[in-house]
């Protein structure tokens, strides 16, 4: 008998597909995160303007602000706060925060370990696929066992793992494998088993 050589069966039922919604906003805001970098606009004060990093602390400073926490708000909210801020030295100041250069916090990014061509954290973009994670990555390694991988995802609280057919995507241009990405989505990319 070669029971031993045998393939364990696919995960294919219902549950263990990732779903193509997910309940929440259908476009998430963008939140600031550590690296990001953000311009700082103050109408009528270019002196007050100014172009800051997140710092890993979650922290940024302008001109007579300092240590002022950014990480966690999206840019309009961080602008209401440096408005606030601000009105202790300027009268009815108005600001316009706009990110520049997106780094994001992990829970806002997508993340690509194992057999990836070139591994890495990528920018959650509305609308994102797995194909556009896999395009970002360049592709898959020689090695990678495509069909057996899986996305992590936490909703509600839950991390749950689904399976993704990567191979059918990729090499067989089965375009039912696209799936939804998510912020915060963990791909994961087996190495094959020869």
């Amino acid at each position: 008998m070669l029971a031993a050589c045998s393939s364990p069966p696919e995960m294919t039922s219902p549950e263990n597909q990732v779903p193509t919604t997910v309940a929440g906003p259908d476009s998430p805001l963008y939140v600031i995160g550590p690296g990001d970098t953000l311009n700082v606009f103050v109408w009528g004060d270019s002196e007050l303007s100014t172009q800051v990093v997140v710092r890993p602390d979650g922290m940024i400073t302008t001109p007579l602000v300092e240590d002022l926490p950014a990480s966690g708000k999206t840019p309009t909210e961080l602008a209401r706060t440096l408005e606030a801020k601000l009105s202790k030295f300027v009268k009815s100041p108005k600001v316009t925060v706009s990110v520049t250069e997106f780094v994001g916090r992990y829970t806002e990014q997508v993340r690509v370990v194992g057999q990836a061509s070139q591994p890495q954290s990528i920018n959650y973009r509305d609308g994102m696929t797995l194909l556009d994670v896999i395009i970002a990555v360049g592709g898959l390694t020689d090695f990678a066992a495509g069909n057996k991988a899986k996305v992590v995802r936490k909703v509600n609280g839950k991390t749950t793992e689904y399976r993704v057919r990567l191979d059918d995507l990729i090499r067989d241009g089965d375009i039912s494998a696209n799936v939804k990405m998510m912020p915060g989505d963990v791909l994961i990319i087996p190495e094959t088993w020869f």
